[in-house]
């Protein structure tokens, strides 16, 4: 089995990169990043960005493929980040095949990158 150690996923307001990363909405659901069929993956850190002057609030939630966000897949739940601030958060997530990382945030101003390695 192969591990890659690598920037997983990354969004934001101008655009994404990554596996599963979509552009960032305000008040939305975004699926920051899916594990790869056929590979696993562990998420070390998640990072959140807060670019503008006025405070905001994020989620991150993990769930299984094929179901839809729910109070149980929570991590973090309308976590206050001070304005033109960053969090880091070292989780050491493990994520089996097709696991999700959905993140919202209460401003499109925000961006999330999740770094990890995945196992394949």
């Amino acid at each position: 089995m192969a591990t890659t150690y690598k920037v997983l996923a990354q969004t934001g307001s101008s655009g994404s990169t990554g596996n599963g990363s979509q552009t960032l909405t305000a008040t939305a659901n975004i699926n920051l990043y899916t594990v790869p069929a056929s590979t696993q993956a562990v998420i070390s850190t998640i990072t959140i960005c807060n670019q503008a002057a006025a405070s905001a609030s994020y989620r991150i939630a993990v769930r299984p493929s094929g179901t839809a966000v729910a109070t149980q897949h929570y991590v973090a739940y309308d976590i206050a980040i001070a304005a033109n601030d960053t969090t880091a958060l070292t989780l050491g997530i493990s994520l089996a095949t097709t696991d999700i990382v959905t993140v919202y945030a209460s401003a499109a101003t925000m961006s999330f990158t999740a770094f990890g390695s995945e196992i394949a």
